[in-house]
């Protein structure tokens, strides 16, 4: 085995919070945690609105799903690609809501 990759987990481990990580396959930034105050939005945007966001998903849009896009901070430009993402997917988030935010919040910068 070689202790590379084991000595970079440990490094990614030990790192700071908040701190962006390059991944070495695509070269993407990636953050390890979000913070806790846009985790406590798009929870709520998602779970006061739910119904209306499973109606705005099935549509192709609408202004539940924009809000809870806005919250998570998901660019613009991905929302067309995540509304594709989130219909194919329909029966795992309109079960869960927690399962949407979670996508949502990975979605988001």
């Amino acid at each position: 085995m070689r202790a590379g990759p084991i000595c970079l987990i440990f490094l990614t481990a030990c790192a700071p919070a908040g701190v962006a990580f390059q991944n070495p396959f695509t070269g993407k930034l990636s953050r390890p945690t979000v913070p806790d105050q846009t985790r406590g939005a798009v929870e709520l945007a998602v779970k006061s609105e739910f119904p209306a966001i499973n109606a705005d998903i099935a549509a192709g849009g609408g202004p539940a799903l924009t809000r809870a896009f806005d919250a998570a901070s998901v660019p613009a430009a991905d929302r067309p690609a995540r509304i594709i993402q989130l219909q194919s997917d329909t029966g795992l988030y309109a079960a869960s809501p927690a399962a949407l935010g979670n996508a949502l919040l990975v979605w988001g910068r």
